[in-house]
């Protein structure tokens, strides 16, 4: 599981977007606290998205600040250090 602090996890979402509730459901099942942004309904965390990453597709995923590009549960684990 994970360390006794957990780095903070933003993830920016649609709500029609799959690989999106692929993530959230991974990360409820891994008791992993999230906060999720839905760029459909927020442009201005959408222009964010976009300046951070250069991405405008979903999902975009922060840890730490630090940009997963689309649900690579191989990135998820080594950034949280998920055995």
């Amino acid at each position: 599981m994970l360390t006794s602090t957990q780095p903070k996890v933003i993830i920016f979402t649609t709500p029609t977007c799959s690989y999106c509730n692929s993530a959230k459901r991974y990360f409820r099942e891994k008791s992993i606290r999230y906060t999720e942004v839905d760029v459909a309904r927020d442009q201005r965390a959408a222009m964010d998205m976009q300046r951070r990453t250069g991405q405008t597709g979903v999902p975009v995923i922060l840890i730490n600040n630090r940009p997963i590009v689309g649900f690579d549960i191989q990135k998820i684990n080594s950034m949280l250090n998920i055995k």
